[in-house]
C-alpha cells in the first residue's frame, strides 16, 4: 500500500537559512511502540531550531540525519497511538516536544513520544499550547531550579532581572516570577517597554539607554536572580548588580560564560554564573498549560504563519525582534 503522504518544510544540509528550506510532499511518519502520531495544528519557532540548521550543533550530531524537518514544539489531535500508548486515544488534543534529534514540527503530522506529550486542556488553543514546551519550561525551570523561586508565592520575595524581556522565554519569565510575587525588573527595546510593564514587570529599562547598558536597578535593588535571555553581556556588567548570593542563569552560554561558570566555582564565589538546558518532561506541559487555562500565564503570540509560508516565519525568528513567539499553523 502507498504511504500517506503531507506537505512538509525540510533542508538537507547545515547553513543557507531561509533559502535552505525546500517544501516537500513526504511520507506520513509511523507511531512506534510507544509514539502517538499528530495531526498538527499549530508549531512554534525557537532559537535553537535554526541554530542547528546553522550547523552549531553539529559536535552533539544534531540534526541526525538529512533532510530534516525543523522545529519541536506542537500541538495537535492524536489520529494513531503505538501499541504500547495507555494515556492518549485518538481524538486527544495535546501539546507535545518533538526531540530535536529527528524535529518534524513544520509538517502537516509528526510522531511524539507519549511521554513528551501532554493533555491540552480546551481552554487552551493550539497556538497558546505550541509556544509553550520550550520558552515556558526553560522559564519556569530557570526561575526554579536554579533561580530558588517559588511560583506559589510562598517563598520570600527575591528581586530579578529578565534580560530581553520581550521575548519568548523572556515574557513567560517575567509573568512567571510575578506570579511569585517578587520584584521584577526588565530589559527590552523601547517600542516593547509598555507591552513589558503589562506583563507585571515592576521597573523596565530600555536596553539601549546607559541605566539599561549598565543594567542597574531604578530603585537600587541588587538582583537575587538573572534570567539571561539574550547575549553580549559580560560578568563585568552583572557583577555590581547582584545581591552577595545572586545568580545569573544564561539562557545562551557560550565559551566565555562557560569559563565564568568554572571560575566562579574555583574562587568559590558567592555570586554565581550558570548556564542553563531546559530538559522537558510532560510533568511541565501539564503545568503550564494548568497555568494558562486557569488565566494565570499567557502564551504571547508575535505572529502566526500558514505552513506554506513557515520560511517568512523561519526568517522572523532569526531576525531577532519577535514579541513573544512565532507560531505557524499546518
Amino acid at each position: 500500500m502507498a504511504a500517506k503522504l503531507m506537505q512538509a518544510l525540510q533542508y538537507s544540509s547545515y547553513g543557507g537559512g531561509v533559502s535552505g528550506l525546500k517544501h516537500a510532499e513526504v511520507p506520513v511518519p509511523i507511531p512506534k511502540t510507544n509514539e502517538v502520531l499528530l495531526k498538527l495544528e499549530a508549531t512554534s519557532i525557537n532559537p535553537i531550531d535554526w541554530k542547528i540548521q546553522s550547523g552549531a550543533l553539529r559536535a552533539i550530531f544534531l540534526p541526525r540525519k538529512f533532510p530534516h524537518i525543523p522545529c519541536t514544539d506542537v500541538a495537535g489531535e492524536v489520529v494513531e497511538v503505538g501499541p504500547q500508548v495507555k494515556d492518549f486515544k485518538s481524538g486527544d488534543k495535546v501539546i507535545a516536544k518533538l526531540t530535536h534529534q529527528y524535529g518534524g514540527g513544520l509538517a502537516e503530522f509528526a510522531v511524539a513520544s507519549e511521554s513528551l506529550t501532554a493533555t491540552r486542556p480546551p481552554e487552551v488553543s493550539a497556538a497558546e499550547a505550541a509556544g509553550l514546551p520550550i520558552a515556558g519550561l526553560t522559564a519556569r525551570d530557570a526561575l526554579t531550579e536554579i533561580g530558588g523561586i517559588k511560583l506559589d508565592g510562598t517563598g520570600e520575595q527575591k528581586n530579578v532581572l529578565v534580560t530581553a524581556a520581550s521575548g519568548g522565554v523572556g515574557s513567560f519569565a517575567v509573568q512567571l516570577a510575578k506570579l511569585g510575587n517578587n520584584h521584577v525588573t526588565a530589559t527590552c527595546g523601547a517600542r516593547n517597554i509598555d507591552f513589558v510593564k503589562s506583563l507585571g514587570a515592576d521597573e523596565v529599562l530600555d536596553y539601549k539607554t546607559p541605566e539599561g547598558t549598565s543594567l542597574k536597578s531604578p530603585s537600587g535593588k541588587k538582583y537575587d536572580a538573572v534570567i539571561h535571555c539574550t547575549t553580549g553581556i559580560p560578568w563585568s556588567t552583572f557583577d555590581p548588580n547582584l545581591s552577595e548570593k545572586g545568580v545569573v542563569v544564561d539562557l545562551t552560554p557560550g565559551p566565555s560564560s562557560m569559563l565564568t561558570f568554572a571560575l566562579k566555582k574555583l574562587t568559590f564565589s558567592k555570586k554565581r554564573l550558570v548556564p542553563f538546558v531546559v530538559t522537558v518532561k510532560r510533568e511541565g506541559l501539564e503545568h503550564l498549560a494548568q497555568l494558562v487555562k486557569d488565566g494565570k500565564l499567557k502564551t504571547i503570540i508575535d505572529s502566526k504563519f500558514p505552513l506554506s509560508k513557515a520560511e517568512d516565519a523561519w526568517a522572523k525568528s532569526i531576525d531577532g525582534h519577535a514579541t513573544g513567539k512565532i507560531i505557524i499553523e499546518p
